[in-house]
């Protein structure tokens, strides 16, 4: 009686371990990939390595970056949206993500993902060369205004956050720049550092380490407020230009992905942006610390949507 006792206990605790090890097996069993359409360097890179690197060590499984830089991130979004529904092609979302299908770039939209989470927030910001004649934005803007078509202004590609930017300031001031599209913000930057470019209008976390360097000067940034690294700058509200224009960068993965999935991968999402790698990232980049959780982030895409498919048809951005 005792030995078949000891028999049915050693059974169910076989079976109980076994269904352990199954359910903690469920997702991931293999490397998850995440998706950036946007060339290494700039911010949305250094943002999804950050969150990776994290994410790996909450899901136990390597989160493997891999860049698909191309049409305003456009090339990285249809990639994802067509990969399997399985949780294993995490996309980097960045605020393009809402306007590529406005541009007429891809008829990929937000209701095509479900997103995991927003992790930050950045200004654009208009920066020059260190050595460049312009001090202050008014100077700039003067100059630009009696040269109208020959400010080159870089961005990150065609129809992308930071050329909206330049396009908006633009739009307020009547003023007209010649855009330089590149792949991504760190090309860009390279462009302006080589004399190549007059200008990029760009987030100031990504100018930061060139600033500090004393290579390069941000003459203004376009929030409502100052950057708290960069104080000594003035908003484009101060000078009575009333352009804000804000990135923001989160994660998502294919419509249809199955609930549990999304679940862990959201919580991963989570533990990734109170990580203290990630903290001090944005503290030292000038990014704002800024997170919403997957339902609130897919209501506010679909916001941005909406108000991107009104905005870029007045810029006339194609």
């Amino acid at each position: 009686m005792k030995k078949t006792v000891l028999v049915l206990m050693a059974a169910a605790l076989l079976c109980f371990n076994v269904g352990a090890q199954s359910k903690k097996a469920a997702f991931p069993k293999k490397p998850v990939t995440l998706v950036v359409g946007f060339n290494p360097g700039g911010a949305s890179d250094l943002v999804s390595r950050m969150i990776a690197e994290s994410m790996q060590k909450t899901l136990g499984v390597p989160v493997v970056v891999v860049n698909k830089p191309g049409a305003t991130g456009s090339i990285a979004l249809e990639y994802v949206r067509n990969s399997k529904k399985d949780g294993y092609t995490v996309c980097y979302m960045p605020v393009e993500s809402t306007m590529v299908k406005a541009l007429g770039y891809t008829n990929v939209q937000p209701s095509d993902f479900y997103y995991l989470g927003r992790v930050m927030t950045l200004p654009a910001a208009i920066t020059v060369k260190a050595d460049a004649p312009w001090k202050t934005i008014e100077e700039f803007l003067a100059y630009a205004t009696k040269n109208p078509g020959k400010v080159t202004v870089g961005n990150s590609g065609t129809g992308s956050i930071w050329q909206v930017a330049a396009a908006s300031v633009e739009d307020k001031t009547g003023i007209k720049f010649n855009h330089v599209p590149f792949d991504g913000a760190a090309p860009a930057i390279a462009g302006l550092l080589g004399g190549h470019i007059d200008a990029v209008a760009c987030s100031a976390s990504e100018v930061l380490p060139n600033v500090k360097g004393g290579l390069l000067r941000v003459l203004a940034v376009m929030s409502d407020e100052r950057s708290p690294l960069l104080p000594d700058v003035p908003t484009m509200k101060e000078r009575k230009i009333d352009v804000s224009v804000v990135g923001w960068g989160g994660f998502a993965v294919p419509a249809g992905t199955p609930a549990p999935v999304c679940a862990v991968l959201e919580n991963a999402v989570k533990i990734a942006f109170g990580s203290a790698g990630f903290q001090q990232l944005c503290t030292e980049r000038s990014m704002v610390l800024s997170y919403l959780d997957a339902k609130s982030m897919n209501t506010y895409a679909q916001g941005q949507y909406a108000y991107f498919s009104t905005l870029m048809p007045k810029l006339g951005i194609k």
